[in-house]
């Protein structure tokens, strides 16, 4: 039975370019998810876009001279051509800075606040001597009180987990220019985490098992130092307070992480009203058989394992204080947090600053993107942190791409196209030809299985197997030595045939690029793997801004589907480009190795 899938992927800032540490966290993930989804005949959603508030976009904006809008404006544009370039099949991917996210956020805080989950309160806010604007927690730090680690933030330490304020912090810093900050009082609004305390906890244990358990353990450190987090900021550019003597403040806004994972909610309802049906979205959020799926890195687990459920959960009237749905009514918690861990960079972390770095358009400028999802699939930081080689990615890419799967669908397809010219049909089959299609086909269950579980390198480590094996079955029927036994060559080039079509389907969600060549070199017809595209949209005459989009319900399905004999073949182009070892050191000489 059909089933709705929110995907749900995190916002990346649009203070400048993303690089593939980027991009491996919550970008190539929640594709490969959503188009598997899709191809096993759910309905999936799968929505983002740029993270445009808060003091990032406003110190990057000052560094180069510009408004945070005009910022906002020209990252918005790159980061959407990067992320279509890399094939990220968003049903919608926006931007934070829209009427609409700005009218859906005010309508979450009211109904937070009206349930009493939302509450005024003096606090001490960190200033930058500098500048005079406000620092976010995030930009300090400094000694965590608790456990003494040197490195601990504002918000909270990564070391032992529990939640800062900045001003507990020993020597604290800002991170943007090394200053000690000025703590002075300022009047905030803070959400009730305590009050959520009870429900929360039975809404994380009841995720044991299903999620993945670094992410559990890690929200269920939190539950026991909850305390009310800020979400509002002295800042002139985000998101307005909506209410009396505060929504014409100037410098006053709600807290960029505040507004961001409303994101997911917002951009739901922007894509319903782009679709003809406003209340489309409520399929995805109101429907007691839908699943909510959130991608991101392992420094977003706070927000989406307890701060967003807190916030939905004050929002439809559930936690210590009750209340009531708001206007958009009850709305669903996230199904499961799926959070990556860190990637690394020849050892190093990702520092643009340090240009220990690759971003996403240079990367793709010299290199396919299926390569960079299928690396990141397959050596990834999906459970635990890793490190980007380019000797890795070198040899992953000539030695599993070129040599295994590339060279099985060019010599099956070659050999089947010069000595034929079509799809052979087969004729008797050996054992072994039975064996090869048997394996092949029972392959699409524990494929998907994996696939369905977010367990990516367990997926595409099984149909590499399958890969594997086929090229092992012609190296031992060779098929090229059988001129004189057409009938016998026929039946073998058939059934490699077969399992590129199989191997095909079951790489789709990794690689849509090259299934869609694969597909087409067997003979097929129309649209294999949908495609992104950017389009042009505007909000009742306002300034124009680009989105991600696209139509991805034909085409690819998750069966094994019967080749059919008698289509014609063409000889094929190579699937992938070989890379010359000497892009090591040329790449390695770019980082100032």
């Amino acid at each position: 039975m059909s089933q709705h899938i929110l995907t749900a992927v995190a916002w990346p800032y649009a203070n400048g370019p993303r690089h593939i540490g980027h991009v491996s966290g919550f970008g190539v993930p929640s594709d490969v998810f959503s188009r598997y989804q899709r191809m096993a005949g759910n309905k999936v959603l799968m929505v983002s876009g740029t993270d445009e508030h808060g003091t990032p976009i406003q110190v990057q904006a000052d560094k180069e001279g510009v408004t945070a809008r005009e910022l906002a404006d020209r990252y918005n544009r790159v980061i959407a051509e990067d992320l279509t370039g890399l094939g990220l099949s968003y049903d919608l991917f926006t931007r934070t800075s829209t009427r609409n996210h700005y009218a859906v956020t005010q309508e979450i805080f009211k109904g937070l606040y009206d349930n009493g989950y939302i509450f005024p309160k003096t606090t001490m806010g960190a200033i930058s001597p500098s500048t005079g604007r406000t620092l976010p927690d995030r930009y300090i730090e400094g000694t965590c009180p608790i456990c003494g680690y040197d490195g601990a933030r504002g918000d909270q330490c990564d070391n032992c987990g529990n939640q800062l304020d900045p001003i507990q912090l020993i020597n604290p810093k800002s991170r943007i220019n090394g200053e000690t900050p000025v703590f002075t009082e300022t009047e905030h609004f803070m959400l009730d985490l305590p009050a959520f305390a009870e429900v929360l906890g039975s809404y994380l244990q009841s995720k044991q098992g299903d999620w993945r358990p670094n992410v559990l353990k890690f929200a269920l450190n939190l539950l026991g130092d909850l305390q009310p987090r800020a979400i509002s900021r002295d800042l002139d550019w985000g998101v307005p307070i909506p209410l009396d003597g505060w929504r014409d403040q100037p410098n006053k806004r709600l807290y960029v992480w505040f507004d961001a994972v409303i994101g997911y909610l917002s951009a739901s309802i922007e894509w319903a009203r782009r679709s003809g049906d406003p209340d489309a979205w409520r399929q995805w959020w109101q429907n007691p058989d839908a699943r909510g799926y959130y991608f991101m890195g392992k420094d977003n687990i706070v927000f989406h394992a307890e701060i967003w459920p807190a916030m939905l959960f004050g929002y439809s009237g559930q936690g210590a204080r009750d209340g009531r749905p708001g206007s958009l009514g009850k709305l669903d918690v996230p199904s499961e947090v799926v959070s990556s861990e860190f990637l690394t960079m020849e050892g190093r972390k990702f520092s643009s600053s340090r240009q220990v770095v690759i971003y996403v358009r240079d990367f793709l400028a010299r290199y396919d993107a299926d390569a960079l999802r299928y690396y990141i699939a397959v050596a990834g930081p999906e459970t635990q942190d890793t490190d980007f080689t380019w000797q890795e990615f070198v040899n992953r890419n000539n030695g599993e791409l070129v040599a295994a799967w590339g060279n099985l669908v060019n010599r099956s397809i070659s050999m089947a196209a010069k000595n034929f010219g079509q799809i052979p049909e087969p004729g008797d089959l050996t054992d072994a030809d039975r064996a090869l299609l048997q394996r092949s086909r029972e392959a699409f269950g524990p494929v998907g299985a994996e696939l369905g579980r977010s367990r990516f390198k367990n997926a595409i480590t099984e149909a590499l197997d399958v890969v594997r094996d086929a090229n092992r079955y012609l190296a031992e029927q060779e098929p090229w030595k059988l001129k004189d036994d057409p009938e016998r060559q026929k039946s073998i080039l058939h059934v490699a045939l077969q399992v590129v079509d199989d191997a095909k389907t079951m790489l789709t969600p990794f690689l849509p690029g090259s299934s869609n060549k694969v597909h087409a070199m067997l003979g097929g017809e129309g649209v294999w793997a949908g495609m992104p595209e950017i389009r042009e949209v505007d909000e009742d005459g306002g300034p124009s801004y680009p989105v991600i989009t696209g139509d991805y319900a034909d085409g690819a399905r998750w069966e094994h589907r019967p080749i059919q004999p008698g289509t014609p073949l063409a000889p094929p182009v190579p699937l992938f480009k070989k890379l010359d070892p000497k892009v090591v050191d040329e790449e390695l000489a770019r980082l100032g190795e």
